[in-house]
């Protein structure tokens, strides 16, 4: 499983030799790998006007590229920011209209869906995939850590969790500063925000929703690295990449890091899941429009009382240490 970002082949074709000889060398002869563009082939093309492009297929013939269109930038945090505003709605039938207008739950469709393609191929066609889509660090990072949620069981549990994290989104370079700037109530409206960390974690969550045993962690840690994502005490999450944090702002030596505090034994009890068990398969999620549901844990909780669903939860942490 590979990243990037788009070829610069421009409006003239360019080629780039060490490009087209690395990503040969990947395959035997007669094995073939699939390129997924997380854009549509119209703004693939559209981008060769701005210097991008994507890879022709003379230049890679053992490579075959799907595109797969996934929203990001202002289509992105504007939909977030109607989803957030359709949930202080109060009428049933606006409530219902509101909600589907917002379009959240298609972009967690097709962010799930691109990632069981990648994991497909990978899985069930034993061939390479490379991912990429403009930059390489917003829907490309989308994907490729969804899909090694899906295929690999060391990812699903908490220190597994938390070097995914680190290696796809941080270590890659989402820009965490400009994407987070404001949380969806901020009547600003920046150019470069885009909630593609929460579309993540929203994903995540479907996940541990169809596979509740299969996480070894829960819908609490979830919410915490929302929260850190927006306004945080660590740093972490700071800056836009790895070259701000460590040049730049040198924000190891000056601030704590996140996963050491939620892995200290008196918090890391909190993020576990009580009825995790280990397992070793792929797990499918289905991306029927009835298994994708709105995530109700970060999405309403300041509207629905939790009280119930924590002594539900807190009752369930009980059982399974009395076994």
């Amino acid at each position: 499983l590979l990243r990037s970002s788009q070829p610069l082949t421009g409006p003239n074709r360019r080629r780039c030799r060490e490009d087209e000889q690395l990503l040969g060398t990947i395959l035997d002869e007669g094995e073939r790998g699939f390129i997924i563009d997380t854009r549509s082939a119209q703004a693939a093309k559209q981008a060769r006007m701005g210097g991008g492009g994507t890879e022709p297929k003379s230049s890679y013939p053992q490579w075959r590229r799907l595109h797969r269109a996934l929203e990001r930038g202002r289509p992105l945090q504007e939909s977030f920011i109607k989803l957030v505003e359709a949930c202080g709605e109060l009428s049933m039938e606006r409530w219902l209209a509101r909600l589907d207008s917002s379009r959240w739950l298609s972009h967690v469709k097709a962010a799930l869906s691109t990632a069981c393609l990648a994991a497909q191929c990978l899985d069930r066609e034993g061939s390479h995939v490379l991912v990429h889509g403009a930059e390489g660090t917003d829907t490309t990072l989308l994907v490729t850590a969804l899909a090694q949620l899906i295929l690999e069981p060391s990812c699903r549990t908490l220190q597994g969790f938390q070097g995914l994290l680190e290696r796809e989104w941080i270590q890659a370079g989402h820009p965490f500063q400009l994407r987070c700037a404001r949380s969806a109530s901020s009547h600003a409206r920046g150019k470069q925000e885009a909630p593609l960390f929460l579309l993540f974690l929203d994903c995540v969550w479907q996940l541990s929703r169809q596979f509740p045993c299969s996480l070894e962690f829960g819908e609490q840690l979830l919410l915490t690295l929302f929260d850190n994502a927006y306004a945080s005490a660590y740093g972490t999450f700071l800056c836009n990449n790895e070259r701000e944090r460590s040049v730049l702002c040198k924000v190891k030596e000056s601030t704590h890091s996140l996963w050491a505090w939620l892995n200290q034994p008196q918090e890391k009890h909190k993020y576990l899941n009580p009825l995790y068990s280990h397992n070793p398969l792929v797990i499918w999620p289905s991306v029927e429009p009835q298994s994708i549901q709105l995530w109700q844990g970060l999405f309403l909780r300041w509207i629905r009382p939790s009280q119930h669903l924590d002594e539900a939860w807190e009752e369930i942490q009980r059982l399974v240490k009395g076994k």
